[in-house]
Order: C-alpha cells, then structure tokens, then sequence
C-alpha cells in the first residue's frame, strides 16, 4: 500500500486533486486513450495537508491574517467539495501555545501507539473475514446495514445528520467505518452512540459540510 503526502494540497491545480476522486473511490484507475482503455491497481492511503489561507495566518482570531475574504474562499474552494468527500478524516490543529509548550507532558510511544494499530487490525480481520474483508474502510453499506447494523437509538445523530444534508450517503457510510475502527482501538464489541459522535466530529472539525 502506497501513502502519497499531498503537502499545501490546495497549491496543487484543482484538476489534479480531482483526478484522485476515482481511485480513492474504487481502489483502481481507468486510463482511455484512443487504441483502448486499461485498468490499474491504485489502492493507497491520501494524507493531505493545507494552511487555512495563503498567508498561514488565519488561526484563532485570524488578526495577523493579511488575505482577503475572497483569497482564503478560492484558497480552500480548490479541494472540492466530492474530493473532500472521499476524505474519511478532517482535522483542524491549531497554533500551539506557550502554555501547552511548558508542560511538556509526553504522549504514547511510537512502539505503544503501532502495538494498538495492530491489536485492532486484527479484530477488524476476524470479524470481516466471512464477507472476504479484513479492514473496516473496506466494508460497504450491505454489510454495515445489515450484519454489523448498529441499535437505531444509537444511530439517532447520525441520521439526523444525514437528513439535515451535512453528511452525504458516502459520508455516512465513511462514519461508520471510522466509528467501528474507534471501538476496535477501544477493545468494545460494536460501537456505541459516543463512538459514532467521535466520528462525526473528526469527520466534520473543519467545518466542512460533508
């Protein structure tokens, strides 16, 4: 599995983000050319990376910022919005402060951090291995609406988000495959409503509407 780095992704032509949306989608790339067409593997993993305007500066109360409104909006209107869609993760960091900086306080090891990837990757292939799967961002609708269908009492936001328009059928499906990857990581059987809402939020932390 390939992991391409897309740093400054909005510097990149909009037509060239664009041309990601097939393979992210099926895990393959067609190429038509005159003599035929032919069809090969593409399954990677995209991380994308972008300041939130051109000058970099529009964090927190965006003062230092010297875009305009117009400039930040064509800035970030590059990463269209079905692009975006196929993103299952979106999350905004923010400058980090002074005060965070003293504490100092050290997070997971590299070693802890794999050995937990691991544990989880494995539950993922036990349990999907009856439908020929092994990881949870391979499960499609039919096998998440029916044999991993999750209590509708904890499907209530997400449903609701669907309704409303923030999270298309694709985005819905994409929350669910995260939700179950946060209970495997969890040690949980299934997930439950605070795993589905975790979801949502790293989904929908930039505010995109998606």
């Amino acid at each position: 599995m390939y992991f391409p780095l897309g740093d400054e992704a909005p510097e990149f032509p909009r037509s060239v983000l664009d041309s990601l949306r097939q393979p992210l989608e099926t895990g393959r790339i067609t190429l038509h050319r005159s003599a035929g067409q032919v069809t090969y593997p593409a399954k990677f993993q995209l991380v994308m990376a972008s300041n939130p305007c051109l000058c970099g500066l529009n964090t927190g109360s965006g003062a230092y910022c010297t875009c305009t409104v117009a400039q930040r909006r064509n800035y970030l209107a590059r990463l269209s919005g079905p692009l975006l869609d196929r993103i299952d993760l979106q999350v905004q960091v923010e400058r980090p402060q002074s005060a965070a900086l003293a504490l100092g306080e050290p997070g997971e090891s590299s070693a802890e951090v794999a050995q937990r990837v691991a544990q989880a990757r494995a539950v993922q292939a036990d349990r999907l291995a009856p439908f020929g799967l092994s990881l949870n961002a391979e499960a499609p609708m039919s096998v998440l609406s029916k044999e991993l269908r999750l209590p509708s009492g904890d499907l209530r936001a997400l449903n609701a988000a669907l309704d409303r328009a923030q999270l298309s059928l694709r985005g819905y499906v994409r929350v669910l495959r995260i939700a179950w990857t946060i209970s495997d990581l969890c040690l949980k059987d299934h997930p439950e409503a605070e795993d589905i809402d975790a979801a949502m939020a790293l989904r929908q932390s930039t505010g995109t509407r998606r």
